[in-house]
């Protein structure tokens, strides 16, 4: 891939508790609503880094005028795991938050995080706020309610009055965003992988290299909310093998990992996470799949 970037450093200061990286890619109006609700949502201080990927729809432009964001501008869409890993000498704070362009960011969900992280008392996590989305797609993590799924019909008032009634209890098996790590693990794992460029299956894969380094807390929190409005990009961009890739790298399904190991959607009930079982050999059906999957990836 042939890679043309270009790095923005805007801010000044250097006190931040919190580095938010939010890639998008020609989605200026959505990304302008989500950067509005960091900047008027949000409690503690926090740097943002925007990666713009082509930014052809005027995001560019746009971005040279917010004297007050950092930004990287690439001449052709990275995805994901490139522009996460382009950002790293930007990166100010501690704590590393990665975050969709398409979420709307409601009060008390820095907060929230931070108090996690206090309470923790060490930086061996994950932990992952959760999305309040429109329709109901699975996802036992997720909260629903209807707010709207594009600029034009989002009802940010309604939300904005009603966020609380979607606080769930807190669960287990962080992996997507918004999440956050300590920077010295993001340091430890590399960042995103980049065999799996765009960036499907890349949230399994950064919970997974987290795992392997013996991070155990892995924990979704009910009153970090964000409202997800779905997709706006991956449902433009040509998806990666991501399964595929991921069972040929691991040897074991991320569905399997997410269920037999962060025991996914599961109510969090401060089980003692360093006990946990560790990761069990390959049997020899799991091996025979990774060879499989390893030839055709």
């Amino acid at each position: 891939m042939d890679i043309t970037f270009s790095k923005h450093v805007q801010t000044k200061d250097n006190l931040f508790e919190f580095t938010i990286l939010i890639p998008t890619w020609n989605n200026l109006e959505i990304l302008k609503l989500c950067l509005k609700s960091i900047l008027q949502n949000s409690q503690i201080k926090i740097q943002i880094i925007v990666i713009v990927n082509e930014g052809k729809d005027g995001t560019s432009a746009w971005m040279q005028t917010q004297g007050h964001l950092d930004y990287i501008i690439a001449e052709k869409n990275i995805g994901i795991c490139y522009g996460l890993n382009i950002a790293r000498s930007l990166i100010k704070a501690e704590y590393v938050v990665y975050a969709n362009d398409d979420m709307y960011f409601l009060p008390g969900w820095d907060t929230a995080l931070k108090d996690e992280i206090n309470r923790i008392g060490h930086n061996r996590f994950l932990l992952s706020a959760t999305m309040i989305e429109p329709e109901y797609t699975g996802n036992p993590c997720v909260s629903i309610g209807n707010y709207g799924n594009t600029i034009a019909t989002f009802q940010e008032d309604r939300l904005l009055n009603s966020y609380h009634d979607h606080i769930k209890a807190d669960w287990k098996g962080s992996s997507w965003p918004p999440s956050v790590m300590h920077i010295d693990y993001w340091d430890l794992i590399g960042g995103y992988s980049i065999e799996f460029s765009p960036g499907m299956y890349s949230d399994p894969d950064i919970s997974m290299k987290l795992y392997i380094t013996g991070v155990r807390y892995f924990k979704g929190i009910g009153s970090s909310l964000v409202y997800h409005f779905g997709s706006k990009s991956t449902k433009r961009v040509r998806k990666n093998k991501g399964r595929k890739t991921f069972i040929a790298k691991w040897g074991i399904s991320a569905h399997d990992f997410y269920d037999n190991y962060l025991q996914l959607g599961e109510k969090w009930d401060n089980i003692n996470f360093s006990a946990q079982a560790d990761m069990k050999p390959l049997t020899w059906k799991q091996k025979l799949k990774r060879a499989f999957y390893a030839l055709k990836v």
